[in-house]
């Protein structure tokens, strides 16, 4: 039994050779991992990889991290998971239809977040300010699987993914950059990429909808004409304009027309005036502010009790940087409670 399973990982990376396009990137031909590591024999490389991301404890983490409402109550509300689980749907879609390699594109989209901060952008907005250099969630997602994860192992992934990790996001900037060193290596890299803003800018306007931030009445009749009023219906012309796009010139680029861009680009600015920065989101989070900024001086005065809450700290690392992988990798429950812990007095318990 165990001789037949050799053959299994080698007959997967053939059938990529047979099956996908000029323009994917191939098992096979992966650049490796940064500690040679001995093949799986069941497993491609990327396959590999996914599941490394799947079963590590920052993976999981992300069901209680802040996506755009500050731990929802509510059950249909988005978290920093279901808008990955999003992210890697319409990625593996567009992947699948170009017929390019949809583990990789997987592996990409599952650990793109991995380093987001509690209590979403406000999070990472407060640690930009206080730590040495800056911080932002996508270097520290790349740390997380290259340094965090397996107590300072790291998940030995490949640079493939690692490269698409890093290069996925784009801030308020251009959705495709021209810029070659900022824009993944790879096509499937650059696919994820887009996923991601179309993911959440379809469910964020969903959320809002339904948590009565805005009515879907209120968005402005250019955008929902040409990307739609239902979520279903976003997507759909947002994923085949993508592909019939990148389907032009041989599947060579991926890219969106002239008129879907400008309108992805339309709509996120709209969410940010009238979704992101809304006065009944912002309150709650200029609270959650306060909490992280708190939370960091707190552990970097007291080193201790840093080390005594849970904290760790990796040779040659500044203490401030420690203390941001700490708070990073809070979810917003625990960071609620620790601050409770350490701020607020605690009833008397009598034995």
């Amino acid at each position: 039994m165990i001789g037949s399973f050799m053959d299994i990982r080698e007959s997967l990376e053939d059938s990529e050779r047979q099956f996908l396009s000029s323009h994917a990137c191939l098992s096979s031909k992966s650049s490796g991992r940064v500690y040679p590591a001995k093949k799986c024999t069941i497993r491609t490389v990327f396959q590999h990889d996914r599941d490394r991301i799947l079963h590590c404890k920052a993976f999981r983490r992300l069901k209680y991290k802040t996506q755009v409402f500050l731990s929802p109550v509510g059950d249909h509300y988005r978290t920093r998971l279901t808008h990955t689980l999003e992210v890697s749907q319409v990625a593996r879609t567009v992947s699948r239809a170009l017929r390019l390699n949809e583990d990789l594109t997987e592996a990409i989209s599952l650990g793109h977040d991995l380093g987001h901060t509690p209590f979403g952008h406000v999070g990472e907005r407060v640690l930009n300010e206080l730590v040495p250099g800056g911080f932002h969630h996508v270097q520290q997602s790349l740390r997380v699987v290259d340094v965090l994860e397996k107590e300072g192992k790291g998940l030995n992934l490949t640079y493939e993914v690692r490269d698409g990790i890093l290069k996925h996001s784009k801030g308020q900037g251009g959705l495709l950059t021209p810029d070659v060193h900022s824009r993944a290596k790879t096509l499937e890299g650059q696919v994820v990429r887009l996923a991601d803003i179309i993911a959440y800018t379809s469910h964020d306007l969903d959320d809002a909808i339904r948590g009565h931030v805005i009515e879907a009445a209120d968005i402005p009749n250019d955008i929902s004409n040409l990307i739609g009023l239902r979520h279903s219906c976003r997507i759909d012309r947002m994923i085949k304009d993508l592909i019939g796009q990148s389907m032009i010139e041989d599947g060579s680029q991926i890219r969106l027309s002239r008129e879907m861009d400008e309108g992805i680009r339309a709509l996120r600015s709209w969410l940010f005036e009238h979704v992101y920065r809304a006065e009944s989101v912002q309150s709650e989070f200029n609270k959650a502010a306060h909490l992280v900024r708190e939370l960091f001086h707190y552990f970097c005065d007291d080193p201790d009790a840093f080390l005594q809450y849970g904290g760790r700290r990796f040779p040659g690392d500044p203490l401030e940087i420690s203390v941001a992988d700490f708070i990073a990798g809070m979810t917003d429950r625990f960071a609620l409670s620790l601050y409770r812990e350490c701020f607020l007095p605690q009833p008397w318990k009598s034995i």
